[in-house]
């Protein structure tokens, strides 16, 4: 039987000391709470770096295969025979989808305002289901038509700006030589909050662009590429840009976006940040209570040791002690931090201003990994640092500590 084990239940269910409640109530909060300002800070990171990530794969694919001299041309140049370069690509390990389209600088002119905007065209094998995701109003045009499609999405900012409603038709204007006019019609208005595609994107039939740009229906300017594992982008963007020829070139979702995927990954030592001042506070009011609990029953230690237990049982005792406490603040700070994740998440109650964070609400990402990670490093973490004020229990005298009130 471990008799260490069996006094420290003991001496937590006769816990009747009025000076050493309100010091074990304190320490079990500053875990719980600890714990709850952990489990948010971390759910609201993974859910920004979700929600952004997702918007802007869900605009330009993982990664990208093109022309070298397209460069960051909002004008693609052609891509030639796209489906055998597609099916050539099909085999390597880890794609999901591979999907062709092209874009096209313009100008929407209306009768009292005009604005420069990109065409992106896409076709038959387009992924709708992002757009359907941030669809307001209207619906999808099927770009899959034997008949070139008339119908467009445009955002709900580029919307506003134009004074346009749904179904009504505008005219586009592209600077080529000679000046070409298309027109279209609103067959949807989309809103995904990045300012950075809102404001610019124009998603049509990718036949209007081959027929502005005298390319077969073949021909597109780009490839865009979803993969299923995201850590492994740049493992994959490696293996494409073998298989292609030597005037084309990958570009990941990341590179093409470099300042925002920094700042995303700046939230991450944030985080870190956080994480390690609470498991300090934590940590700090832990040990805390360990030197009331140990002061407080020096009769007992005294008593302990007069009746020939080693210094390691009795400082056992102890720790078993503490360590009820600490999962008894991380029970109620996981009770806590995922009541409060589950709220966010249901309700979306704390709004955001979606020109800065390029979303209109704190998003969050319930991990049951994390959370469990989360859980067992704090405890491990609090616990090896009551190891150390153990130790104080090696200095007491049986025979001053027996006499000691």
């Amino acid at each position: 039987m471990n008799i260490s084990f069996f006094i420290a239940q003991k001496l937590i269910s006769k816990n009747e000391s009025r000076f050493s409640k309100p010091i074990i109530k304190i320490a079990i909060t500053a875990i719980a709470l600890s714990l709850t300002i952990m489990l948010l800070a971390i759910a609201i990171i993974t859910g920004f770096q979700k929600e952004i990530t997702d918007k802007v794969i869900g605009f330009s694919s993982h990664i990208q295969v093109s022309n070298f001299s397209d460069g960051n041309s909002y004008e693609s140049t052609i891509l030639k025979n796209t489906d055998s370069l597609k099916s050539s690509l099909s085999s390597t390990k880890g794609i999901r989808h591979i999907q062709s389209y092209a874009t096209k600088a313009g100008i929407i002119k209306t009768d009292k305002e005009i604005k420069g905007v990109v065409l992106k065209g896409v076709g038959k094998d387009f992924n709708t289901n992002f757009l359907q995701s941030i669809l307001l109003e209207g619906e999808i045009p099927n770009f899959g038509k034997s008949k070139k499609v008339k119908k467009v999405l445009i955002s709900k900012s580029i919307a506003k700006q134009l004074m346009l409603n749904l179904e009504d038709n505008f005219e586009m204007y592209f600077i080529q030589q000679p000046v070409r006019v298309r027109q279209f019609e609103i067959g949807g208005i989309y809103e995904s909050d990045v300012s950075e595609f809102d404001d610019i994107l124009v998603i049509g039939d990718i036949r209007h662009i081959q027929k502005l740009n005298n390319w077969s229906e073949n021909d597109a300017g780009s490839l865009g590429i979803q993969i299923d594992d995201f850590s492994k982008i740049n493992q994959i963007s490696q293996n494409i840009y073998k298989k292609i020829g030597y005037n084309l070139n990958t570009k990941t979702v990341i590179e093409n976006n470099t300042q925002l995927f920094d700042w995303l990954e700046l939230q991450n030592m944030n985080v870190r940040i956080i994480i390690i001042l609470m498991l300090i506070v934590g940590a700090i009011n832990m040990i805390t209570a360990l030197f009331i609990l140990i002061l407080e029953r020096t009769q007992i230690i005294g008593i302990l040791k007069a009746l020939g237990s080693q210094n390691w049982q009795i400082r056992k005792i102890f720790i078993y002690y503490s360590s009820y406490l600490i999962i008894k603040g991380l029970f109620w700070g996981n009770i806590l931090g995922v009541f409060l994740c589950f709220i966010q998440k249901k309700f979306q109650l704390i709004k955001l201003d979606k020109d800065i964070y390029y979303i209109s609400y704190i998003p969050i990402d319930i991990n049951l990994l994390n959370i469990i990670n989360l859980n067992i490093g704090t405890f491990i973490i609090c616990f090896l640092t009551l190891i150390a004020p153990s130790y104080l229990i090696t200095k007491i005298n049986p025979i001053k500590s027996i006499k000691f009130e």
